[in-house]
């Protein structure tokens, strides 16, 4: 099945009013456990369109969690994970989609990642709410577009993901010149860190992939996700400089903005 890309802005804010979300199903396969997202396929159509583009293709096969920050979010689908060669490497992007800030940012809700001061700028990479982050990325960089749901136990399992150990795990001495200066891993010591024990598959939070569970559009009719808080807030695009991350360099401007510490559970190397 081709998922195109359907001129459907107009028609998904005409739903709005009263309409519950509906949602196909699809189910993220982890080395931690599975767990099942319902996208909002009729209120954010070309968000969905352009993940589901991406599942499709099979882009996020082999990917991983790259990011990790404590109380706000996890983040994955940029980078791929050589099993073989312990090597990551970027998703090739597809054209970047426009935004669709309908949906607040709330705990358990799927968002596009994007660039900072460019509202359609997001591709391939996806963060999961880990609070109620509505304060902020409801409005900043007009809005992050939520296009799902994290349902049934799933939470549990992206819980224990933002429980894991993190660290900085850029540079020759790990995974090369990526952003991965929040990682989560597993069964990675403090004396593995400092002995720069090459990161492998063990190691790596792995999304082995993303398929579709149920294509229909109506799978979840009692989804009632509360609408974005944009319009509640001050600050419009809010912030500035590197506000809002995406694409290859993660959402490095929202830890600030979040009023978040980055709590390093491995020493900074020099």
């Amino acid at each position: 099945m081709h998922y195109s890309r359907k001129l459907l802005t107009g028609m998904a804010l005409a739903l709005l009013a009263g309409a519950p979300a509906h949602a196909t199903t699809v189910q993220f396969q982890t080395v931690m456990g599975d767990f099942e997202v319902n996208l909002f396929d009729k209120t954010t159509p070309e968000t969905v369109a352009n993940f589901l583009e991406y599942v499709e293709a099979g882009d996020y096969q082999d990917t991983f969690f790259h990011r990790s920050v404590p109380g706000f979010v996890v983040q994955g689908g940029g980078f791929r994970f050589d099993l073989e060669a312990d090597q990551a490497s970027e998703i090739p992007a597809n054209e970047a989609v426009v935004n669709e800030p309908v949906y607040s940012n709330q705990r358990g809700t799927i968002a596009m990642a994007k660039l900072a001061n460019n509202p359609n700028s997001a591709t391939n990479q996806w963060f999961i709410n880990l609070a109620d982050n509505s304060s902020n990325l409801d409005s900043q960089n007009q809005g992050f577009t939520v296009f799902g749901q994290v349902t049934g136990n799933g939470m549990a399992i992206i819980d224990a993901i933002a429980d894991l150990k993190f660290g900085n795990f850029s540079g020759e001495d790990f995974l090369g010149d990526f952003p991965f200066d929040n990682m989560p891993v597993r069964d990675y010591s403090q004396d593995d860190y400092d002995n720069t024990l090459p990161v492998t598959e063990e190691h790596i939070v792995l999304i082995q992939n993303i398929v579709v569970l149920d294509a229909s559009e109506d799978t979840a009719d009692d989804l009632n996700p509360k609408l974005s808080t944009k319009d509640d807030n001050s600050g419009g695009d809010g912030g500035s400089g590197d506000s809002g991350g995406g694409g290859s360099t993660g959402l490095l401007g929202l830890l600030a903005l979040a009023g978040l510490g980055v709590r390093k559970l491995f020493k900074a190397r020099a």
